[in-house]
């Protein structure tokens, strides 16, 4: 008995859906969720792998249906019968992909505002830095406030949603050709990786020294321009212990493929102890440092020392 066709139609689409959705969520295409944003970006790959594969089913299931279906009959030489259109079939595959685009754009729009996108509060307090060069500020601002406006570059962009409360730690990132550094100003430590405690809230400070290169770290999901006189920021929390690649994701020179250094999450009382150790690396090198350039005869200014101090400490 033949089986009817809306049957066989009805046990595809039953067949597509559970494939689609087995596919979406056990695609094995992401390396392992490290940080607290990542779940979100999760979902939202993970919902448009769904309907890809879905999408893919379904037409190359229709092709491989119809070259079997209306193939040509041996000894048939006639002409296939003339169709002209068919308007609610061309309503209904405009429609799908409007409804999907739509809907997608909806949520990953409600991601990256959850991941702090487009909140004012990542200025950091330097709105007032953000102003046009030439437009007039309302506000008298004191001597001091001026001379914080030169030397502090605003903050142009973040990522990660801010909170009231101070972040655990906070670490100043440049990017150079073709490196990253990595400046802990609490305890006052240059270092040429990034070491992080495991679920302790994050702020990365990032700007870059020459040209534009991009801080990237795909455990965690996060990625952001460092710009040369601009400094965009980075919020999370670790969540996997680990060690994870840093990418440069801009094009930035000769070596951009070379530019690559690791964070390391660690446990809070690992990271205390690599705090420690750093601390206790910066306070015997200057010693020697000194020593060498007093038995060089070589002329140092004060400041010159101390980055010299800090370099010395991060090797």
């Amino acid at each position: 008995m033949a089986i009817p066709s809306n049957i066989l139609t009805l046990l595809a689409g039953v067949a597509i859906t559970c494939l689609s959705l087995w596919y979406g969520q056990n695609h094995g295409l992401l390396p392992v969720a490290a940080a607290t944003d990542a779940p979100l970006v999760d979902g939202l790959f993970n919902t448009m792998m769904t309907i890809a594969t879905g999408l893919f089913l379904l037409v190359q299931g229709l092709i491989f249906v119809i070259l079997w279906r209306f193939r040509r009959k041996p000894n048939d030489v006639t002409d296939a019968a003339p169709i002209h259109g068919n308007l609610a079939l061309e309503i209904l595959w405009t429609g799908i992909p409007v409804v999907i685009v739509l809907g997608l754009s909806v949520y990953s729009f409600s991601v990256y505002t959850t991941m702090g996108g487009l909140s004012v509060g990542h200025g950091g307090g330097h709105m007032a830095h953000a102003q046009p060069r030439d437009s007039a500020i309302a506000a008298e601002l004191s001597s001091d406030s001026l001379q914080d406006s030169k030397s502090t570059p605003r903050v142009s962009a973040g990522l990660g949603a801010p909170t009231e409360a101070l972040p655990d730690v906070t670490v100043n990132v440049k990017g150079l050709q073709f490196a990253w550094i990595f400046n802990y100003p609490s305890h006052n430590l240059i270092a040429g990786e990034l070491h992080l405690p495991l679920g302790k809230s994050v702020q990365l400070e990032i700007e870059a020294q020459d040209v534009i290169h991009a801080f990237w770290v795909p455990q965690f999901r996060l990625k952001q321009d460092a710009i040369p006189g601009e400094r965009t920021r980075l919020q999370f929390t670790p969540t996997q212990l680990g060690t994870y690649p840093i990418v440069c994701a801009e094009l930035c020179g000769s070596y951009h493929g070379a530019m690559r250094s690791q964070v390391i999450v660690e446990t809070p009382e690992d990271y205390d102890r690599w705090i420690q150790s750093q601390t206790t690396t910066a306070a015997v090198v200057p010693s020697r440092l000194e020593t060498a350039t007093a038995a060089l005869d070589l002329q140092v200014e004060p400041e010159h020392l101390h980055h010299l101090h800090q370099l010395a400490s991060s090797l």
